[in-house]
């Protein structure tokens, strides 16, 4: 049998964390692990393979953004936080990634991201509707993908191979995960948008964003108030990211493909959430409920723990975490 992630992190030992309720009945289960860590980076509390290898996907971007800035990144808060983004492809988002290309003097045709609709079903209708077509710049990863060319740009880098992964900007995004994360990533991939994708421990997604949250100056604090003050370039105006960045003061949170989820606090806790079947209706139904766990509190957090199961467009059911598994924590 050929080497894997899977083998060494079998998804069987995670637990039950999300349920789905339909008139009184359980009718799907997911499984999933959780990672906490203290400010200190020590793994305060688990559930499930916290220790296995796993893919952050997308929540590793505010990672890769830390490691661009260390590298000579320089943009406005507002452009920062696009490059940490997986972006809904609205208007103003994509006018901000054109900043970021223009200010290096490159443009849309620089991008390497594969052509895509905007993620955000009211942006991808509009473009529809006017004859707009698939493009780099509405793929949900523009963004990062324009941090890259920049910071290739400003310490004059090839831009043509800068999703090479032993091109300079790669290389440093490498450092830097496993800087934060407190381990070495590993098992090299390719992302969904073409880059450099590596594996890390949920623990160590947790204590990355744990430091970042907690930042108080450098690069780290640089990426962190970005996210916080512009947290709609992150996600997008009606995104349920954006919605727990304005319910709890300070939070810094990305979510990822394949139902990874990533905040930090700003007193250093970190917490990171993986949902073994990468089902995203689970994702922020499994972190609203671990962070009413840690004792957190907000409206915000209480409809997220409750999402409607409808039947006929009226509420039969929910989806909602599993207080028993969430209760080992």
């Amino acid at each position: 049998m050929t080497d894997s992630i899977l083998q060494q992190g079998p998804f069987e030992i995670d637990p039950i964390l999300v349920e789905v309720v339909r008139n009184g009945t359980v009718e799907s289960v997911h499984r999933g692990r959780v990672a906490v860590t203290a400010a200190d980076g020590r793994l305060d509390r688990d559930l499930g393979a916290a220790l296995a290898p796993m893919y952050p996907r997308s929540s590793s971007k505010p990672l890769q953004t830390v490691g661009m800035v260390r590298a000579g990144l320089e943009l406005p808060p507002e452009l920062l936080a696009l490059v940490c983004a997986s972006h809904s492809g609205e208007p103003f988002q994509l006018d901000g990634v054109r900043r970021i290309l223009a200010g290096s003097g490159l443009s849309e045709a620089d991008l390497q991201t594969p052509p895509d609709w905007p993620a955000d079903e009211q942006a991808a209708e509009e473009v529809i509707r006017a004859g707009g077509e698939k493009s780099a710049l509405a793929m949900n990863c523009s963004g990062k993908h324009a941090g890259m060319l920049a910071t290739a740009v400003a310490n004059g880098w090839p831009t043509e191979t800068y999703r090479d992964p032993d091109h300079p900007v790669q290389l440093a995004i490498l450092q830097t995960t496993d800087d934060l994360a407190g381990e070495q990533a590993g098992s090299l991939a390719v992302d969904g948008c073409g880059a450099p994708l590596y594996a890390i421990t949920l623990y160590g997604l947790a204590r990355a964003f744990g430091r970042i949250a907690a930042a108080a100056e450098g690069a780290e604090w640089r990426v962190a108030e970005a996210i916080r003050t512009h947290p709609e370039n992150v996600s997008g105006t009606r995104r349920d990211e954006l919605a727990l960045h304005r319910a709890i003061p300070g939070l810094v949170g990305k979510a990822g493909a394949e139902a990874v989820y990533a905040v930090g606090l700003p007193d250093g806790t970190g917490v990171a959430v993986k949902i073994s079947d990468g089902s995203p209706r689970a994702r922020s139904v499994a972190m609203a409920g671990v962070l009413r766990t840690l004792g957190l509190s907000s409206t915000t957090l209480d409809e997220q723990a409750a999402i409607d199961v409808l039947g006929h467009g009226d509420p039969v059911g929910v989806i909602r975490p599993v207080a028993e598994t969430l209760a080992r924590l």
